[in-house]
Protein backbone atom coordinates (compact mmCIF):
# COMPACT_ATOMS: atom_id res chain seq x y z
CA UNK A 1 0.00 0.00 0.00
CA UNK A 2 1.41 3.52 -0.86
CA UNK A 3 2.24 5.80 1.90
CA UNK A 4 -0.23 7.75 3.83
CA UNK A 5 0.75 10.95 2.92
CA UNK A 6 -0.59 14.05 5.66
CA UNK A 7 -3.63 12.89 7.94
CA UNK A 8 -0.94 12.74 10.87
CA UNK A 9 -3.56 13.96 13.32
CA UNK A 10 -6.29 11.31 11.86
CA UNK A 11 -3.94 8.30 11.57
CA UNK A 12 -3.23 8.83 15.08
CA UNK A 13 -6.87 9.09 16.83
CA UNK A 14 -7.63 5.96 14.64
CA UNK A 15 -4.66 3.92 15.93
CA UNK A 16 -5.99 5.03 19.43
CA UNK A 17 -9.25 3.90 18.87
CA UNK A 18 -8.13 1.13 17.55
CA UNK A 19 -5.98 -0.01 21.00
CA UNK A 20 -9.34 1.43 23.32
CA UNK A 21 -10.52 -2.15 24.09
CA UNK A 22 -14.00 -1.11 23.96
CA UNK A 23 -16.62 -1.08 21.49
CA UNK A 24 -16.28 1.90 18.88
CA UNK A 25 -19.03 3.40 16.38
CA UNK A 26 -16.51 5.57 14.43
CA UNK A 27 -17.92 8.14 11.87
CA UNK A 28 -15.73 9.96 9.33
CA UNK A 29 -17.28 11.67 6.75
CA UNK A 30 -16.09 14.33 4.37
CA UNK A 31 -16.48 15.49 0.47
CA UNK A 32 -16.51 13.35 -2.06
CA UNK A 33 -12.74 12.64 -2.85
CA UNK A 34 -11.17 14.11 -0.30
CA UNK A 35 -9.80 10.24 1.16
CA UNK A 36 -11.89 9.16 3.58
CA UNK A 37 -12.24 5.40 2.03
CA UNK A 38 -8.23 5.28 1.57
CA UNK A 39 -7.36 6.42 5.19
CA UNK A 40 -9.66 3.34 6.84
CA UNK A 41 -7.89 0.73 4.57
CA UNK A 42 -4.79 2.14 5.26
CA UNK A 43 -4.75 2.36 9.13
CA UNK A 44 -7.16 -0.84 9.14
CA UNK A 45 -5.26 -3.00 6.77
CA UNK A 46 -4.57 -5.96 8.60
CA UNK A 47 -8.00 -5.90 10.97
CA UNK A 48 -11.01 -5.19 8.48
CA UNK A 49 -13.22 -8.48 8.59
CA UNK A 50 -15.70 -7.29 6.87
CA UNK A 51 -16.27 -4.12 3.99
CA UNK A 52 -19.40 -3.41 1.85
CA UNK A 53 -20.01 0.43 0.08
CA UNK A 54 -23.03 1.77 -0.39
CA UNK A 55 -24.35 1.83 -4.28
CA UNK A 56 -25.93 5.29 -5.67
CA UNK A 57 -29.65 5.08 -6.52
CA UNK A 58 -29.77 1.29 -5.83
CA UNK A 59 -32.70 -0.59 -5.02
CA UNK A 60 -33.30 -2.53 -1.68
CA UNK A 61 -32.68 -5.91 -3.57
CA UNK A 62 -29.72 -4.43 -5.12
CA UNK A 63 -28.13 -3.50 -2.23
CA UNK A 64 -28.75 -6.40 -0.29
CA UNK A 65 -27.22 -8.73 -3.05
CA UNK A 66 -24.05 -6.65 -2.96
CA UNK A 67 -23.77 -6.84 0.77
CA UNK A 68 -24.45 -10.86 0.03
CA UNK A 69 -21.47 -10.85 -2.29
CA UNK A 70 -18.75 -8.65 0.34
CA UNK A 71 -19.96 -11.33 3.12
CA UNK A 72 -19.65 -14.30 0.85
CA UNK A 73 -16.43 -13.12 0.48
CA UNK A 74 -15.42 -13.19 3.68
CA UNK A 75 -16.83 -16.71 4.31
CA UNK A 76 -14.77 -18.88 1.03
CA UNK A 77 -15.94 -22.19 2.72
CA UNK A 78 -19.86 -21.16 2.32
CA UNK A 79 -21.49 -18.70 -0.10
CA UNK A 80 -24.56 -17.25 1.28
CA UNK A 81 -28.21 -16.89 -0.32
CA UNK A 82 -28.89 -12.99 -0.37
CA UNK A 83 -30.77 -11.84 2.58
CA UNK A 84 -34.40 -10.62 2.21
CA UNK A 85 -34.48 -7.56 4.25
CA UNK A 86 -31.60 -5.78 6.24
CA UNK A 87 -32.80 -7.31 9.90
CA UNK A 88 -31.46 -10.70 7.87
CA UNK A 89 -28.16 -9.57 6.64
CA UNK A 90 -26.66 -7.82 9.78
CA UNK A 91 -28.06 -11.56 11.75
CA UNK A 92 -25.73 -12.68 8.49
CA UNK A 93 -22.64 -10.85 9.83
CA UNK A 94 -23.16 -11.57 13.27
CA UNK A 95 -22.77 -14.76 12.63
CA UNK A 96 -19.90 -14.38 10.61
CA UNK A 97 -18.49 -11.93 13.46
CA UNK A 98 -18.69 -13.78 16.34
CA UNK A 99 -16.03 -16.56 16.18
CA UNK A 100 -13.58 -14.30 14.53
CA UNK A 101 -13.84 -11.43 17.36
CA UNK A 102 -13.75 -14.04 20.27
CA UNK A 103 -9.65 -13.66 20.33
CA UNK A 104 -8.83 -10.66 18.04
CA UNK A 105 -10.14 -7.25 17.92
CA UNK A 106 -11.48 -6.46 14.55
CA UNK A 107 -12.96 -3.61 12.45
CA UNK A 108 -16.49 -3.62 9.87
CA UNK A 109 -16.53 -0.74 7.35
CA UNK A 110 -19.74 0.52 5.93
CA UNK A 111 -18.77 3.35 3.31
CA UNK A 112 -20.94 5.69 1.38
CA UNK A 113 -23.25 4.46 4.46
CA UNK A 114 -25.85 6.83 3.21
CA UNK A 115 -26.30 5.35 0.03
CA UNK A 116 -27.29 1.79 1.78
CA UNK A 117 -29.43 3.99 3.84
CA UNK A 118 -32.28 4.24 0.72
CA UNK A 119 -35.93 5.75 1.91
CA UNK A 120 -38.56 2.96 3.23
CA UNK A 121 -35.17 0.48 2.46
CA UNK A 122 -35.39 -0.72 6.49
CA UNK A 123 -31.33 -0.30 6.82
CA UNK A 124 -31.35 2.62 9.53
CA UNK A 125 -33.48 0.80 11.71
CA UNK A 126 -31.81 -2.69 11.10
CA UNK A 127 -28.58 -1.20 11.86
CA UNK A 128 -29.50 0.48 14.66
CA UNK A 129 -30.99 -2.55 16.35
CA UNK A 130 -27.42 -4.63 15.08
CA UNK A 131 -25.22 -2.03 17.22
CA UNK A 132 -27.63 -1.25 20.23
CA UNK A 133 -28.47 -5.23 21.17
CA UNK A 134 -25.27 -6.90 19.57
CA UNK A 135 -22.14 -4.38 18.49
CA UNK A 136 -21.78 -2.01 21.52
CA UNK A 137 -21.44 -5.52 23.69
CA UNK A 138 -18.33 -6.86 21.21
CA UNK A 139 -15.22 -5.00 23.63
CA UNK A 140 -13.18 -6.52 19.91
CA UNK A 141 -15.44 -4.98 18.09
CA UNK A 142 -14.48 -1.40 16.07
CA UNK A 143 -17.66 -0.30 13.52
CA UNK A 144 -16.72 2.50 11.20
CA UNK A 145 -19.21 3.90 8.90
CA UNK A 146 -17.98 6.59 6.05
CA UNK A 147 -20.29 9.19 4.28
CA UNK A 148 -19.82 11.91 1.34
CA UNK A 149 -22.63 13.61 2.12
CA UNK A 150 -21.52 15.39 5.21
CA UNK A 151 -24.59 17.30 6.15
CA UNK A 152 -26.42 13.97 6.03
CA UNK A 153 -23.91 12.35 8.60
CA UNK A 154 -24.29 15.27 10.69
CA UNK A 155 -28.09 15.07 10.95
CA UNK A 156 -28.74 11.14 10.85
CA UNK A 157 -25.80 9.95 12.41
CA UNK A 158 -23.79 11.95 14.60
CA UNK A 159 -27.23 13.89 15.68
CA UNK A 160 -29.66 10.94 15.37
CA UNK A 161 -32.70 11.30 17.79
CA UNK A 162 -33.59 7.52 17.43
CA UNK A 163 -32.06 4.31 18.03
CA UNK A 164 -28.50 5.91 17.44
CA UNK A 165 -28.76 9.08 19.78
CA UNK A 166 -25.22 9.29 21.50
CA UNK A 167 -24.13 6.18 20.09
CA UNK A 168 -21.27 7.18 17.99
CA UNK A 169 -18.11 7.30 20.56
CA UNK A 170 -15.91 9.30 18.05
CA UNK A 171 -15.73 11.46 14.86
CA UNK A 172 -13.99 12.87 12.63
CA UNK A 173 -14.65 15.12 9.63
CA UNK A 174 -11.75 14.62 6.90
CA UNK A 175 -10.69 17.96 5.22
CA UNK A 176 -8.93 18.20 2.08
CA UNK A 177 -5.28 19.13 2.65
CA UNK A 178 -3.74 22.00 3.80
CA UNK A 179 -0.57 23.61 1.38
CA UNK A 180 1.75 21.59 3.55
CA UNK A 181 -0.18 18.66 3.76
CA UNK A 182 -0.32 18.79 -0.40
CA UNK A 183 3.38 19.74 -1.02
CA UNK A 184 4.37 17.02 1.32
CA UNK A 185 1.59 14.87 -0.79
CA UNK A 186 3.30 15.63 -3.99
CA UNK A 187 6.55 14.85 -2.89
CA UNK A 188 5.44 11.77 -1.69
CA UNK A 189 4.37 11.10 -5.32
CA UNK A 190 8.10 11.93 -6.30
CA UNK A 191 6.80 15.23 -8.05
CA UNK A 192 8.83 18.27 -7.42
CA UNK A 193 7.52 21.28 -7.72
CA UNK A 194 8.24 24.54 -6.47
CA UNK A 195 5.16 26.51 -3.89
CA UNK A 196 4.73 29.19 -6.25
CA UNK A 197 3.21 26.02 -8.50
CA UNK A 198 1.99 24.31 -5.72
CA UNK A 199 0.02 27.17 -4.95
CA UNK A 200 -1.21 27.46 -8.52
CA UNK A 201 -2.29 23.62 -8.63
CA UNK A 202 -4.16 24.71 -4.84
CA UNK A 203 -5.97 27.21 -6.62
CA UNK A 204 -7.91 25.28 -8.89
CA UNK A 205 -7.87 21.31 -7.58
CA UNK A 206 -7.55 22.54 -3.78
CA UNK A 207 -6.02 20.27 -0.92
CA UNK A 208 -8.21 17.24 -2.56
CA UNK A 209 -6.16 14.39 -2.81
CA UNK A 210 -7.81 12.06 -5.82
CA UNK A 211 -7.70 15.59 -7.55
CA UNK A 212 -3.89 15.52 -6.97
CA UNK A 213 -3.42 12.69 -8.15
CA UNK A 214 -4.10 13.52 -11.08
CA UNK A 215 -1.46 15.49 -11.78
CA UNK A 216 2.05 13.81 -13.36
CA UNK A 217 6.05 13.83 -13.20
CA UNK A 218 7.63 15.96 -15.07
CA UNK A 219 4.52 18.34 -15.78
CA UNK A 220 4.13 22.48 -14.15
CA UNK A 221 1.64 23.03 -13.02
CA UNK A 222 -0.31 24.50 -15.99
CA UNK A 223 0.35 21.75 -18.16
CA UNK A 224 -1.57 19.70 -15.38
CA UNK A 225 -4.47 21.82 -14.97
CA UNK A 226 -5.10 22.01 -18.87
CA UNK A 227 -4.83 18.40 -19.17
CA UNK A 228 -7.23 17.57 -16.64
CA UNK A 229 -9.53 20.43 -16.69
CA UNK A 230 -9.41 21.07 -20.62
CA UNK A 231 -9.84 18.34 -22.30
CA UNK A 232 -12.73 15.89 -22.62
CA UNK A 233 -10.88 12.66 -20.92
CA UNK A 234 -9.17 15.07 -18.30
CA UNK A 235 -10.86 14.48 -14.84
CA UNK A 236 -11.87 17.94 -13.73
CA UNK A 237 -13.35 18.37 -16.85
CA UNK A 238 -17.21 16.83 -16.32
CA UNK A 239 -16.69 16.07 -12.52
CA UNK A 240 -18.70 19.07 -11.13
CA UNK A 241 -22.50 17.90 -12.01
CA UNK A 242 -21.51 14.65 -11.20
CA UNK A 243 -20.02 15.80 -7.48
CA UNK A 244 -22.84 17.76 -6.68
CA UNK A 245 -25.33 15.05 -7.58
CA UNK A 246 -24.16 12.53 -5.77
CA UNK A 247 -23.81 14.33 -3.13
CA UNK A 248 -27.19 16.32 -3.00
CA UNK A 249 -29.55 13.92 -5.44
CA UNK A 250 -31.64 17.09 -7.07
CA UNK A 251 -29.21 19.75 -6.64
CA UNK A 252 -30.43 22.61 -8.88
CA UNK A 253 -30.86 24.87 -5.38
CA UNK A 254 -26.68 23.63 -4.67
CA UNK A 255 -25.98 24.48 -7.82
CA UNK A 256 -27.70 27.88 -8.16
CA UNK A 257 -26.18 29.20 -4.92
CA UNK A 258 -22.38 27.71 -5.87
CA UNK A 259 -22.92 30.12 -9.27
CA UNK A 260 -24.29 33.24 -7.27
CA UNK A 261 -21.53 33.23 -4.71
CA UNK A 262 -18.74 32.78 -7.71
CA UNK A 263 -20.32 35.90 -9.45
CA UNK A 264 -19.91 37.68 -6.00
CA UNK A 265 -16.40 37.12 -4.79
CA UNK A 266 -16.83 39.55 -1.89
CA UNK A 267 -19.84 36.94 -0.20
CA UNK A 268 -23.49 37.32 -0.09
CA UNK A 269 -25.38 37.53 3.09
CA UNK A 270 -28.62 34.86 3.33
CA UNK A 271 -30.89 37.47 1.92
CA UNK A 272 -28.81 38.39 -1.12
CA UNK A 273 -28.27 34.67 -1.61
CA UNK A 274 -32.64 34.08 -1.78
CA UNK A 275 -33.04 36.94 -4.04
CA UNK A 276 -30.25 36.14 -6.22
CA UNK A 277 -31.50 32.50 -6.42
CA UNK A 278 -35.29 32.99 -6.29
CA UNK A 279 -35.60 30.55 -3.47
CA UNK A 280 -38.11 30.64 -0.99
CA UNK A 281 -37.43 32.11 2.99
CA UNK A 282 -38.06 29.42 4.85
CA UNK A 283 -36.40 26.74 6.35
CA UNK A 284 -35.37 24.63 2.52
CA UNK A 285 -32.66 27.23 2.32
CA UNK A 286 -31.24 27.27 5.37
CA UNK A 287 -31.09 23.25 4.86
CA UNK A 288 -29.45 23.95 1.50
CA UNK A 289 -26.91 26.40 3.03
CA UNK A 290 -26.38 23.79 5.91
CA UNK A 291 -25.15 21.26 3.44
CA UNK A 292 -22.81 23.24 1.48
CA UNK A 293 -21.14 24.45 4.72
CA UNK A 294 -21.03 21.05 6.19
CA UNK A 295 -19.93 19.35 2.61
CA UNK A 296 -17.01 22.27 3.00
CA UNK A 297 -18.32 24.28 -0.71
CA UNK A 298 -18.93 27.17 0.96
CA UNK A 299 -18.33 29.20 4.43
CA UNK A 300 -19.89 31.73 6.94
CA UNK A 301 -18.54 34.11 8.10
CA UNK A 302 -19.74 36.85 10.54
CA UNK A 303 -18.30 40.05 9.84
CA UNK A 304 -17.05 41.89 12.58
CA UNK A 305 -18.98 43.71 15.16
CA UNK A 306 -21.95 41.38 13.59
CA UNK A 307 -23.65 38.18 15.21
CA UNK A 308 -24.15 35.15 13.73
CA UNK A 309 -27.68 36.16 11.96
CA UNK A 310 -25.41 38.23 9.62
CA UNK A 311 -23.61 35.24 7.81
CA UNK A 312 -21.66 36.56 4.67
CA UNK A 313 -21.57 33.39 3.15
CA UNK A 314 -18.27 32.98 0.60
CA UNK A 315 -17.41 30.66 -1.65
CA UNK A 316 -14.34 28.95 -0.42
CA UNK A 317 -14.57 25.30 -2.27
CA UNK A 318 -11.07 26.28 -5.07
CA UNK A 319 -12.82 23.72 -7.96
CA UNK A 320 -16.02 24.92 -7.89
CA UNK A 321 -14.57 28.78 -7.77
CA UNK A 322 -12.42 27.95 -10.77
CA UNK A 323 -15.13 25.69 -12.51
CA UNK A 324 -17.65 28.19 -12.79
CA UNK A 325 -15.01 31.27 -14.31
CA UNK A 326 -13.29 29.03 -16.86
CA UNK A 327 -15.27 25.68 -18.02
CA UNK A 328 -19.13 26.15 -17.16
CA UNK A 329 -20.79 27.68 -20.39
CA UNK A 330 -17.08 27.92 -22.23
CA UNK A 331 -17.15 27.47 -25.17
CA UNK A 332 -12.94 27.55 -25.03
CA UNK A 333 -11.72 23.44 -24.67
CA UNK A 334 -9.03 21.23 -25.94
CA UNK A 335 -5.21 21.41 -25.13
CA UNK A 336 -3.68 24.70 -24.57
CA UNK A 337 -6.72 26.70 -23.36
CA UNK A 338 -5.23 26.93 -19.75
CA UNK A 339 -2.07 28.63 -21.43
CA UNK A 340 -4.56 31.35 -23.26
CA UNK A 341 -6.93 31.95 -20.05
CA UNK A 342 -4.15 32.22 -17.59
CA UNK A 343 -2.76 35.03 -19.47
CA UNK A 344 -5.85 37.12 -19.70
CA UNK A 345 -7.04 39.83 -17.08
CA UNK A 346 -9.67 37.69 -15.90
CA UNK A 347 -7.37 35.37 -14.98
CA UNK A 348 -5.68 38.05 -13.07
CA UNK A 349 -8.68 39.15 -11.47
CA UNK A 350 -9.79 35.60 -10.50
CA UNK A 351 -6.36 34.88 -9.16
CA UNK A 352 -6.83 37.65 -6.82
CA UNK A 353 -9.88 36.02 -5.01
CA UNK A 354 -8.60 32.63 -5.37
CA UNK A 355 -5.72 33.56 -2.98
CA UNK A 356 -7.71 35.38 -0.65
CA UNK A 357 -10.02 32.30 0.20
CA UNK A 358 -6.80 30.14 0.62
CA UNK A 359 -5.48 32.42 2.49
CA UNK A 360 -8.17 32.75 4.74
CA UNK A 361 -8.22 28.80 5.20
CA UNK A 362 -5.11 28.92 6.58
CA UNK A 363 -5.96 31.63 9.27
CA UNK A 364 -4.01 29.48 12.18
CA UNK A 365 -0.73 29.20 9.69
CA UNK A 366 -0.59 33.06 9.00
CA UNK A 367 -1.22 33.76 12.93
CA UNK A 368 1.80 31.41 13.29
CA UNK A 369 4.20 33.46 11.23
CA UNK A 370 2.79 36.55 12.83
CA UNK A 371 4.19 35.04 16.68
CA UNK A 372 0.16 35.37 17.86
CA UNK A 373 -0.31 31.59 17.41
CA UNK A 374 -1.27 31.67 21.29
CA UNK A 375 -3.07 34.93 21.13
CA UNK A 376 -6.71 34.58 21.30
CA UNK A 377 -8.10 35.90 17.99
CA UNK A 378 -11.36 36.78 16.55
CA UNK A 379 -11.59 36.06 12.36
CA UNK A 380 -14.32 38.07 10.84
CA UNK A 381 -14.32 39.99 7.27
CA UNK A 382 -16.04 43.64 7.09
CA UNK A 383 -17.57 45.62 4.56
CA UNK A 384 -17.92 49.33 4.85
CA UNK A 385 -21.41 51.06 4.51
CA UNK A 386 -21.64 52.90 0.88
CA UNK A 387 -23.61 56.08 0.47
CA UNK A 388 -24.17 58.57 -1.66
CA UNK A 389 -21.05 60.51 -0.22
CA UNK A 390 -18.75 57.84 -0.16
CA UNK A 391 -17.71 54.34 -1.43
CA UNK A 392 -17.65 51.66 0.14
CA UNK A 393 -14.48 49.93 1.19
CA UNK A 394 -14.09 46.11 2.62
CA UNK A 395 -11.41 44.15 4.68
CA UNK A 396 -11.48 40.01 3.63
CA UNK A 397 -9.67 39.81 7.01
CA UNK A 398 -9.69 40.91 10.15
CA UNK A 399 -7.87 39.41 13.14
CA UNK A 400 -9.47 41.07 16.45
CA UNK A 401 -6.71 39.84 18.99
CA UNK A 402 -7.22 39.89 22.97
CA UNK A 403 -3.91 42.01 23.08
CA UNK A 404 -5.38 45.04 22.39
CA UNK A 405 -4.02 44.83 18.59
CA UNK A 406 -6.31 44.63 14.93
CA UNK A 407 -4.59 43.23 11.82
CA UNK A 408 -5.90 44.55 8.90
CA UNK A 409 -5.06 41.80 6.70
CA UNK A 410 -4.29 42.55 2.47
CA UNK A 411 -3.58 39.76 0.67
CA UNK A 412 -2.12 40.24 -2.55
CA UNK A 413 -1.04 37.49 -5.43
CA UNK A 414 1.58 38.38 -7.97
CA UNK A 415 3.91 36.38 -9.78
CA UNK A 416 6.89 38.26 -8.59
CA UNK A 417 7.18 40.10 -5.41
CA UNK A 418 4.56 42.79 -4.90
CA UNK A 419 5.27 46.71 -5.30
CA UNK A 420 3.00 49.45 -3.17
CA UNK A 421 2.40 52.13 -5.36
CA UNK A 422 1.07 55.55 -3.77
CA UNK A 423 -2.42 54.81 -4.86
CA UNK A 424 -2.56 51.55 -3.20
CA UNK A 425 -0.64 53.46 -0.02
CA UNK A 426 -3.37 56.08 0.27
CA UNK A 427 -6.32 53.39 -0.12
CA UNK A 428 -5.04 51.58 2.97
CA UNK A 429 -4.61 54.66 4.74
CA UNK A 430 -8.11 54.96 3.93
CA UNK A 431 -9.65 51.61 4.76
CA UNK A 432 -7.97 52.19 8.17
CA UNK A 433 -9.74 55.13 8.67
CA UNK A 434 -12.82 53.79 7.48
CA UNK A 435 -12.74 50.59 9.58
CA UNK A 436 -11.59 52.83 12.82
CA UNK A 437 -14.35 55.56 12.11
CA UNK A 438 -17.18 52.88 11.75
CA UNK A 439 -16.05 50.11 14.28
CA UNK A 440 -15.60 52.34 17.11
CA UNK A 441 -12.50 50.30 17.97
CA UNK A 442 -9.85 51.66 19.87
CA UNK A 443 -6.79 49.28 19.39
CA UNK A 444 -3.84 49.50 17.53
CA UNK A 445 -4.56 48.86 13.69
CA UNK A 446 -2.09 46.86 12.23
CA UNK A 447 -1.74 46.67 8.01
CA UNK A 448 -0.48 43.13 7.15
CA UNK A 449 0.23 42.60 3.92
CA UNK A 450 0.25 38.61 2.95
CA UNK A 451 1.79 37.89 -0.47
CA UNK A 452 3.31 35.40 -3.03
CA UNK A 453 7.05 36.31 -2.77
CA UNK A 454 6.96 39.48 -0.25
CA UNK A 455 7.09 43.17 -0.98
CA UNK A 456 9.48 45.23 -2.97
CA UNK A 457 9.62 48.17 -1.26
CA UNK A 458 8.22 47.33 2.14
CA UNK A 459 10.98 50.10 3.39
CA UNK A 460 9.54 53.02 1.41
CA UNK A 461 5.75 52.47 3.42
CA UNK A 462 7.50 51.22 6.97
CA UNK A 463 4.98 53.67 8.83
CA UNK A 464 2.23 52.05 6.90
CA UNK A 465 2.66 48.24 6.60
CA UNK A 466 3.35 46.77 9.76
CA UNK A 467 3.79 43.51 8.88
CA UNK A 468 4.57 41.20 5.90
CA UNK A 469 4.01 37.21 5.14
CA UNK A 470 4.77 35.91 2.36
CA UNK A 471 3.52 32.26 0.93
CA UNK A 472 6.09 29.82 2.83
CA UNK A 473 4.61 31.25 5.94
CA UNK A 474 1.09 29.74 4.52
CA UNK A 475 2.89 26.52 3.88
CA UNK A 476 4.25 26.07 7.31
CA UNK A 477 2.49 22.89 9.11
CA UNK A 478 0.32 23.34 12.46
Amino acid sequence: MEVLAGRHEEKLLLQKISGSGEPELVVVYGRRRVGKTYLVRHVFAKQLAFEVSGMHNATLKQQLLNFSMALSGKRTKLKLAPPENWMEAFNQLIAHLSPIIRKQRKVIFFDEFPWLCSPRSGFMQAFEHFWNTWASRQKNLLVVICGSSAAWMIQKVINNKGGLHNRVTRSIRLQPFSLSETEEFLKARKINLDRYQILQLYMVMGGVPQYLKEVEKGESAAQAIDRNCFTKDGLLHNEFKNLFLSLFGEATAHINIIRALAAHGSGLDRTDIIRTCKLTSGGGTSLILDELSQSGFITPYIPFGKTAKDYLYKLTDEYSRFYMKFIDNNRISGAGSWIRFSTGQSWKSWSGFAFESICMKHTQQLKNALGIGGVYTETSVWQSKTTDKKSGAQIDLVLDRQDHCINICEMKFANSRFEITKDYAKTLENKCAAFREETGTSKSLLITMVTTFGLKNSDKYSGLIQREVSMDGLFNPL
